[in-house]
């Protein structure tokens, strides 16, 4: 099979010649910045530069050379832009390695050694990284004291919020004339000049975006207090979202394979809100956004939630959602072999294939080698699953273990194809 064949048959619970790969696809499956300049480094490479495509998470997009040694099967179609030297600028990681940030990010350095970003007052601070940090927080909430009485500012309040000001390819060009265009030339070029799978990420967030623009302790109170102004909210941001989507589907829709949603759900004992809230609030958008999707294009639906999230699933399943990421297995009832047994014929897992925090950074690579294998038995039989870490590789992770992660990915699919 193709990686491109290889992911589809997985997603349609297909199995295929062998489990397909993440690393790097998405925000949320990818690499920091400081590990992957140690990895590169770890494993012979270390000509390749550091380019920081996710300046709130600090992370690095990975090289098609790295890409390609570890066998990953789909790509993020960002990666088509910002591919020329120019659209780069030097910068120091908080380890003192050197990268690349692009040339639009321009934080500011405070005299005590943190940086922030401000809004073009140059005196609002929307987010700010501390000393020794590897992200940036957001620290603007422009309705944290209330409810506006209309809307018409949402678009440039929204505009302020870091992780839209300060987008990840290709969002960071969204204001490009012409930009609709460029992404549909870009996307045909990767297309053909490549096998993989290709996936767009497109946010339309909902609970997020009222935690963005509330502040996350004022917007969970509003889901049991406040209905009326929540409900007003999400239908405000639905709008905004269904308008995005025309355009995404029109100009990338039949080229793309999975677009990507994001809306973290759930904390480590289990979801931010009761499923009722849930059901109430979230699912008929949800399930719009879904069948937006469906009806406009070839993408396969999926979406990135933190946390514990199984008592949610039924209901994000019914609403349209085939693929689920991170898979939290440390959290509250998401166990690998639940997770597997309860919901295996109805999705896809894009994600659960070894613990970022506690294994992958702490572990040894022949724990790491352990745990990648015994979680491919449980994901993989039927299709169905997509290896990946739990969420990105965070900067303590050593190279050498994820190097013994994606060693025990080969040995997995070797003995299986010897079969």
């Amino acid at each position: 099979m193709t990686s491109h064949e290889r992911i589809l048959a997985a997603i349609n619970h297909q199995t295929p010649d062998k489990v397909p790969v993440d690393l790097g696809a998405t925000p949320s499956s990818g690499i920091s910045a400081i590990a992957y300049s140690n990895l590169v480094k770890y494993i012979g490479m270390p000509e390749l530069p550091v380019q920081i495509y996710d300046v709130v998470q600090q992370l690095a997009q990975p090289d098609m050379k790295v890409l390609d040694k570890f066998g990953v099967d789909v790509l993020d179609i960002g990666r088509e832009f910002n591919t020329n030297a120019s659209d780069w600028k030097p910068t120091t990681l908080a380890n003192g390695a050197p990268a690349f940030y692009p040339m639009w990010f321009n934080p500011v350095k405070l005299e005590n050694g943190s940086y922030a970003t401000y809004d073009d007052d140059g005196k609002t601070m929307l987010s700010r990284m501390p000393v020794g940090a590897t992200f940036f927080d957001q620290t603007y909430f422009p309705y944290v004291d209330g409810y506006p009485d209309n809307y018409d500012n949402l678009d440039a309040e929204m505009g302020r919020i870091m992780w839209a000001r300060d987008a990840h390819s290709p969002w960071d060009h969204a204001g490009n004339d012409g930009f609709w265009e460029t992404l549909r030339e870009k996307t045909l070029h990767l297309r053909q000049n490549t096998d993989k799978a290709l996936l767009v990420v497109c946010g339309c967030n909902l609970f997020e975006w009222g935690t963005f623009l509330r502040r996350m302790d004022n917007f969970l109170m509003d889901l049991i207090c406040d209905h009326d102004n929540v409900e007003k909210l999400l239908d405000e941001l639905l709008k905004r979202h269904l308008a995005t989507l025309e355009k995404v589907c029109n100009s990338v829709g039949d080229i793309v394979d999975i677009i990507r949603f994001g809306d973290d759900l759930g904390m480590t004992q289990g979801p931010f809100m009761e499923p009722e809230i849930y059901r109430q609030l979230f699912k008929p958008r949800h399930k719009i956004l879904c069948d937006y999707v469906k009806e406009h294009s070839q993408m396969h639906t999926f979406i990135h939630s933190c946390g514990s999230i199984s008592l949610l699933m039924p209901d994000l399943i019914e609403a349209g959602i085939e693929i689920f990421n991170p898979v939290q297995t440390n959290a509250y009832l998401m166990e690998p072999g639940f997770l597997k047994k309860e919901f295996g014929k109805d999705c896809t897992f894009w994600g659960g294939g070894i613990e970022t925090a506690g294994v992958l950074n702490n572990a040894s690579p022949e724990k790491v080698r352990e745990q990648v294998l015994e979680r491919l038995e449980i994901f993989s039989e039927g299709g169905g699953f997509v290896f990946n870490t739990v969420h990105n590789i965070l900067p303590d992770v050593p190279p050498e273990n994820i190097v013994a992660m994606f060693n025990a990915v080969d040995e997995f699919n070797n003995k299986n194809q010897k079969r």
